[in-house]
């Protein structure tokens, strides 16, 4: 999940959690937008963590040279 899904995921549940009062049978909208909101930030802390570790990760080739004598 990346940034973009975690933020859309956090405004579609805090829309659901604070600012829609219409209600359907079996569902409630407000647990529901509060499910959606934990997703976008545990989903948001996760991918901060992931590109925190990408930046600080070093990579080192070695080249191993042959050298003839005539």
């Amino acid at each position: 999940m990346g940034i973009g899904v975690s933020v859309f995921l956090l405004a579609v549940g805090g829309v659901l959690a604070f600012a829609v009062s219409d209600r359907i049978s079996g569902v409630d909208l407000t647990a529901v937008g509060y499910i959606l909101m934990g997703a976008g930030a545990l989903g948001l802390a996760i991918t901060m963590f992931f590109i925190s570790q990408r930046s600080h990760t070093t990579h080192t080739s070695v080249t191993e040279h042959r050298h003839i004598d005539e």
